[in-house]
C-alpha cells in the first residue's frame, strides 16, 4: 500500500473536477471534501508504467487478479476477521482498530460489525458518522462519507463496475467510479448506492432504494431505481 506521512493515500478518481475537488499541486497537501480533510493525491495520470493498483485507484481498467492488489484484499480480510470480532468491546477500542485500517476516521464515527470491504483505506469516514450493523463498501476507488451522516443496517456502497461490451468484459478487467456522501445523510436500512453516485449534504435515502444517479442535497430518493420526491 502506498503511504504518505503514515497514512494512505487517496487516489485522484476521474470526474472529482467538476464536482469541486482539485488535485493536489504536491504530495503531502491537504484538499477538503464537505467538513473533513483527507490526505491530498500522490500520483497523475502521466506515467506509462502504472501498477494495476495505480489503474485501479485512478479509475482506470485494471486486473483484479494482480498480486499487489491479492495481498491488500488478504490484508483487510485479515483486519475485518479482528474487527468483527469486536462487537461487544468498549467503542474505544472500536475506534482504534478503524484507524488502523481506514484511510480517515473522524471522531466519535461508528461502524458496528458484522462490517465488509475491500481494501478500507479507500475510505474516508467523517466525525460522528454512523453505520448500523452488515454494511459493505466495496471501495476499490475513494468512498466519502461526511460528518453526522447516518447508515442503516445491511446498506451497500458499491464503487466496483464493469465494462459495458462483453468482449471487454470477457478479459476479466474492471474499474471504479468514487462515491461521494455528504453531511448530515439518512441512508435508511438495505439501501444500494451505485458506482459514481455524490450525495448531497442533508438528503434522505428510502430504506431499499437502489440509487444510481446523484441526489442534490436536502432532497428525498426512495425506489427502484430511486426517485428525488418533490
Amino acid at each position: 500500500m502506498v503511504r504518505l506521512l503514515g497514512r494512505p493515500v487517496f487516489w485522484a478518481p476521474k470526474g472529482t473536477r467538476r464536482r469541486g475537488l482539485s488535485r493536489a499541486s504536491a504530495a503531502g497537501r491537504s484538499e477538503r471534501f464537505g467538513c473533513r480533510t483527507i490526505i491530498g493525491w500522490a500520483f497523475g495520470k502521466g506515467s506509462a508504467m502504472q501498477t494495476q493498483k495505480q489503474k485501479m485507484l485512478a479509475g482506470d481498467l485494471y486486473d483484479a487478479a494482480d498480486a499487489e492488489l491479492q495481498q491488500d484484499l488478504a490484508a483487510c480480510q485479515s483486519w475485518l476477521a479482528r474487527y468483527n470480532g469486536l462487537l461487544g468491546a468498549a467503542p474505544d477500542l472500536r475506534a482504534k482498530a478503524l484507524r488502523e485500517r481506514l484511510g480517515m476516521v473522524g471522531d466519535g464515527a461508528v461502524i458496528r460489525p458484522p462490517f465488509h470491504c475491500d481494501y478500507g483505506f479507500n475510505i474516508a469516514l467523517g466525525a460522528g458518522a454512523f453505520m448500523n450493523f452488515n454494511c459493505v463498501i466495496l471501495d476499490v476507488v475513494a468512498v466519502r462519507i461526511g460528518d453526522r451522516t447516518q447508515i442503516g443496517p445491511g446498506v451497500q456502497i458499491l464503487t466496483a463496475d464493469h465494462p459495458r461490451d462483453a468482449p471487454t468484459r470477457a478479459t476479466g478487467l474492471e474499474f471504479g467510479r468514487p462515491i461521494t456522501i455528504g453531511a448530515d445523510v439518512w441512508i435508511g436500512g438495505g439501501a444500494l448506492i451505485l458506482p459514481g453516485v455524490t450525495i448531497g449534504d442533508g438528503a434522505v435515502i428510502g430504506a431499499g432504494a437502489v440509487v444510481t444517479r446523484d441526489v442534490p442535497a436536502a432532497a428525498r430518493a426512495v425506489g427502484n431505481p430511486a426517485r428525488v420526491l418533490g
